[in-house]
């Protein structure tokens, strides 16, 4: 049965995405070459049930170009991009492709919230001048990048550049947010052009600064991280600088009003005279600053006089106060690179928060093939001065993955092989570190990220250890949580073990309050304080829960194995995550081994009995394609294929989308073409859009069609698989010109 499908320019982009597209481009947008023809909607064809569109295109080599400042001008890949005049900013409108920049994850709750008074950390991340290869949205094939993986320690991330408006690329945003981390872009004025700049917004009236403050809460909020560091370091009129404490309490403001837990701090470089004068420290000459936002970050040759000076300026708002820390050690510091404890030990004896610049040092400057070690040292110096933050929300679901390795697996299935690195497909990350058994050394367990084997992304977590004659287990804290525990949870863990080893290993859990809540299915293992829990396995998953529980108990591929545990828990707060290493019963040796950990599951019951909405309204548009390569030995020739994806999906119910084609010659759609059992995976998205690039397709001769259909897999939160009849598809049927 055929049903007609008429889409219409305006209502095909109204499926597009979050933007509201329009048909002008932003002013100093260039445009890059391209070879698009626009998608020509045939019909759809509904097929077992399903309605899937199908796209007739004739291949041509000419085409309208496409925006430079959204796709890398090599390749055409969507980027991450910046603004760099005041006439940029305020010409900015969302368009379609701004979509693809837009944050999947909101800013997850955590406990304490960053609202509380205890000091915070801030990390503010300067690297080569940004936008490095964390600027491709949809990832790149790139080995030995930068990773940024102890999330626990860290409260706000600032992505820092010198461009007038550093708009943090979408993957960061994603990674933190998952991790309950709160992210700010940067707006910088610096030098003749800087004030310039700033007198033609600050010197005139209100219109003009509130205009460049809405202007900058929309994009926050269109793009979703959570507000600005401000950083004018040129000389200011005294027009300008009066008014810049009612630009700040403007945006700050409008920030809050429009950006839930919004912030905008203000770095220490311009006095209130209006010349550009680092203090190093919050005084009256900046304080009308500070005075009118969220925070003040210092500038970094402090010292301890400069601190205790400030306790009297900052008065209740000790934690508004971030010490700037410079880990490269510039200029005269405290201390900074593997010294950098030297200076958060006296920030901390005050009370302050910390604001550590440029932590990548590690990765800059000491040998990459090390990196992984260093960065792990570096924050294992910092630890003891480190206030971390619990989750607190379920499902919580993680692979460990740092967002790039060595290949690409999909539960224990390898889907691609070959270096790749996209941040927004960074999971939870855990504590970090050595866990000590006893002040000889004689047992201890350590925790390193790991590319050399995965279950599912990229990486997993390694735990190596020994335990002694005299230790009958040792269970590690892994993550922090304050969760309130709905009626039953499932749990689950895969896991293995490198070796032969008697080792045993279980998940374990803490309960805030044992005495207030009422626990079943669960063996208690600390008396004493009748917190820390074991869960009971889960022998017999219910049918309903297949989907979820279909492996457990089972070897899987790879040597992997999946254990999965169910508790009934009422009025209890769920505290902690921990993995219990066991000595069998009788032993009396020491006992060492290797485990790998590959995913850590806890999920509501209930929420695994929901039914999840379909990938609905697939459309191809902006279609590309590269003349052919001949063949050889009298192999057809190809074409190189590029074409936007967009579809509509309830964001919230997943944890992103993987995206496949599979390929045949005709028009007959067919569910598994000859010779392919299963369709090739393309790549990750995080929005309702995924930008096909270069996808190589046979090319047909005369009166012959081509076909390729795409197919949009939903990956819920919950951490199952859906199974192929549930995802979103569409079809481009294409043929060589009459």
């Amino acid at each position: 049965m055929e049903a007609s499908a008429v889409l219409t320019r305006e209502a095909a982009r109204r499926q597009q995405g979050p933007a509201t597209p329009q048909t002008g481009m932003q002013q100093g947008s260039e445009r890059l070459p391209g070879r698009r023809r626009r998608r020509r909607p045939e019909r759809r064809i509904k097929e077992d049930q399903e309605e899937e569109a199908v796209f007739r295109e004739v291949v041509s080599f000419h085409s309208d170009p496409l925006p430079a400042r959204y796709y890398d001008k090599d390749t055409s890949k969507p980027i991450s991009f910046y603004l760099s005049s005041l006439e940029e900013l305020l010409a900015w409108t969302p368009l379609m492709e701004d979509g693809f920049n837009v944050a999947l994850e909101p800013l997850e709750c955590r406990q304490p919230p960053l609202s509380s008074p205890r000091a915070r950390t801030l990390l503010c991340h300067d690297m080569a001048g940004g936008y490095l290869e964390d600027r491709f949205i949809q990832g790149s094939e790139v080995q030995n990048s930068y990773s940024f993986y102890h999330w626990q320690y860290i409260d706000i991330f600032v992505y820092f550049s010198h461009h007038t408006v550093t708009i943090p690329p979408v993957g960061w945003t994603n990674a933190a947010h998952r991790h309950g981390v709160c992210i700010l872009g940067t707006f910088i004025t610096e030098w003749n052009n800087g004030g310039r700049l700033c007198e033609a917004f600050l010197a005139g009236d209100e219109r003009s600064y509130q205009a460049v403050a809405d202007q900058l809460v929309r994009i926050a909020q269109f793009f979703g991280f959570d507000g600005w560091l401000i950083n004018i370091e040129n000389s200011l009129s005294l027009a300008a600088v009066g008014n810049t404490p009612p630009f700040l309490r403007y945006l700050t403001t409008q920030l809050h009003q429009q950006v839930p837990g919004g912030l905008v701090l203000w770095y220490d470089s311009v006095v209130q005279s209006g010349q550009l004068k680092w203090q190093d420290e919050l005084n009256e000459q900046n304080r009308i600053f500070f005075d009118s936002c969220d925070g003040f970050f210092t500038n970094y040759n402090w010292r301890e006089e400069h601190l205790q000076r400030m306790l009297g300026q900052a008065g209740e708002r000790l934690a508004d106060v971030y010490v700037g820390v410079d880990v490269f050690a510039r200029g005269n510091v405290v201390g900074g690179q593997f010294d950098t404890d030297k200076s958060l030990e006296l920030i901390r004896k005050h009370g302050f928060s910390a604001a550590l610049f440029a932590p990548g040092w590690v990765y800059e400057c000491l040998e990459k093939s090390d990196f992984f070690q260093n960065q792990d040292k570096f924050w294992s110096l910092l630890e003891r001065y480190l206030p971390t933050h619990s989750i607190c929300s379920l499902p919580f679901v993680t692979s460990f993955c740092l967002g790039m390795g060595t290949r690409r697996v999909c539960y224990g299935k390898e889907q691609v092989v070959g270096p790749w690195y996209h941040p927004s497909a960074q999971e939870m990350q855990p504590f970090f570190g050595e866990h000590k058994l006893a002040e000889d050394g004689r047992g201890w367990v350590k925790t390193h990220c790991c590319l050399a084997d995965s279950w599912h992304g990229g990486s997993s977590l390694l735990l190596r250890g020994v335990i002694p004659p005299e230790v009958g287990n040792v269970a590690v804290r892994l993550f922090s949580l304050q969760v309130p525990v709905p009626p039953k949870i499932f749990l689950s863990l895969v896991y293995k073990f490198e070796g032969t080893t008697n080792v045993r290993v279980a998940l374990e859990l803490t309960t805030e309050d044992a005495s207030s809540c009422h626990i079943g299915s669960i063996s208690v293992l600390n008396a004493e304080t009748g917190s820390r829990h074991s869960p009971r396995p889960l022998r017999v998953p219910p049918s309903k829960l297949a989907r979820w529980a279909g492996r457990c108990g089972q070897q899987l591929s790879g040597g992997w194995i999946q254990r999965c545990y169910e508790t009934n828990l009422h009025g209890c707060l769920l505290q902690d995550l921990f993995v219990n290493f066991s000595r069998p019963p009788g032993s009396q040796v020491e006992e060492s081994f290797i485990c790998r950990l590959g995913e850590i599951q806890v999920v509501d019951a209930n929420s695994l009995l929901a039914p999840l909405p379909h990938v609905q309204n697939v459309t191809i548009s902006q279609v590309c394609w590269l003349p052919p390569t001949s063949g050889s030995e009298g192999l057809p020739a190809q074409l190189g294929l590029s074409c936007t994806l967009h579809w509509s999906y309830l964001l919230r119910h997943v944890r992103g989308f993987r995206i496949h084609s599979w390929q045949t010659t005709g028009s007959s759609p067919i569910r598994e073409p000859p010779g392919l059992e299963k369709p090739t995976f393309l790549g990750l998205a995080f929005v309702n859009q995924y930008r096909v690039v270069n996808l190589v397709v046979e090319a047909t001769r005369p009166g012959q069609d081509g076909r390729v259909e795409f197919l949009v897999e939903p990956v819920p939160k919950e951490g199952f698989l859906v199974p192929q009849a549930e995802w979103g598809r569409a079809a481009l049927i294409y043929s060589a010109p009459q």
